[in-house]
């Protein structure tokens, strides 16, 4: 009984929507997944779940009206102990981000005073979908940021010595910069996601709106076909980063497959697989919906909250294979059937 209730707790079936947020980082940065991609997952996982914690811990009063059989509430779980896990989660995720470097710390830092200023200020208020949306942003970049930290420290060091590169003072790394600004377009993608799933999941309580699914319905839409697109200009990262041209990154030397130009086709990206994936995304996100548009009860309204959550995979998977990283896509696709799974035994609301 008691691990089910940290089960609860902590949403255990949503969190298999968490990796692949710095998956798509990375491949939106046009970087392989390495090491520093393998750290901003365990960071983004902890983080996560310390906003879940810290969720119900400060919502306890509300859900013993509403949710009365939550952990907290039931009296399952003390609140003092979700309030102590969600400050332990929170350390260790700012923890495994500092083993990559300040920048990723950085970005993990902002994501954690947004996802503590969501649940204890914000979620009730006018900002709170924003908020969220810049979480889940914020954790894709972190992502981006972390793929080849490693490669990046080495080269500022190199540079140092003839008085050029971030440990010289004379700015931050370039190549830091490319994999953010690489990373900006899949991140607001992410983030509108997430935004619209959060208009709607305020009416899961009580239901009864209409016009916050279908104008989800719609960004969803939009979304998608945004997502089907193939993603131009995505060598930025690749172009400032010189260890990535002479195999330091640990591929083979030469040029990187991001350095085609822009307008060149790009053999390794089929058209019919971002295509399949966005309609993953499409299906999973408009059909539940649709549902809650045509009857805003509380039942329906949190279905297509969850569906909302569930849709997140396919979108990653589409946004890595938008980037050209079509097998980072179809391995964060293997998540859908865990997710799936976990849902029907604890909800992801």
């Amino acid at each position: 009984m008691t691990v089910r209730a940290w089960g609860e707790l902590l949403r255990v079936s949503a969190l298999f929507t968490v990796p692949g947020d710095a998956l798509a980082g990375a491949a939106a940065s046009g970087r392989r997944p390495d090491r520093g991609t393998a750290l901003a997952v365990g960071a983004s996982l902890c983080l996560y779940e310390a906003g879940m914690a810290l969720n119900d811990w400060a919502d306890r009063e509300e859900d013993a009206i509403d949710r009365p059989h939550r952990p907290i509430p039931s009296g399952r779980i003390a609140p003092a102990a979700a309030l102590a896990a969600a400050g332990a989660l929170t350390a260790a995720g700012l923890g495994l981000a500092a083993r990559v470097g300040r920048p990723a710390l950085a970005v993990a830092a902002g994501l954690a005073a947004t996802v503590w200023a969501y649940d204890l200020r914000l979620k009730h208020t006018s900002a709170g979908p924003a908020a969220m949306a810049a979480a889940r942003g914020l954790d894709l970049l972190l992502g981006a940021t972390a793929t080849g930290a490693s490669g990046r420290a080495r080269g500022a060091w190199a540079g140092a010595g003839a008085g050029e590169g971030p440990a010289s003072g004379r700015g931050p790394d370039p190549a830091a910069r490319g994999s953010v600004r690489g990373a900006l377009p899949a991140a607001g993608l992410l983030g509108a996601h997430t935004y619209a799933v959060t208009a709607v999941s305020r009416h899961e309580a009580h239901g009864g709106s209409t016009s916050a699914p279908l104008a989800a319905l719609a960004a969803v839409a939009v979304l998608g076909a945004a997502a089907v697109r193939e993603q131009r200009g995505r060598c930025g990262a690749q172009r400032t980063d010189p260890h990535a041209a002479n195999g330091k990154q640990g591929g083979p030397p030469g040029p990187h497959p991001s350095h085609r130009s822009p307008a060149s086709p790009d053999p390794t990206t089929p058209g019919f697989v971002r295509t399949a994936l966005t309609s993953s995304y499409f299906r999973t996100a408009a059909v539940p919906l649709l549902h809650a548009a045509l009857n805003p009860s509380p039942p329906l309204t949190q279905r297509a909250v969850g569906g909302g959550i569930r849709a997140m995979i396919p979108l990653q998977a589409a946004l890595a294979a938008r980037a050209g990283a079509v097998g980072t896509g179809l391995g964060v696709m293997g998540l859908v059937p865990i997710a799936r799974t976990l849902a029907r035994k604890v909800s992801p609301t």
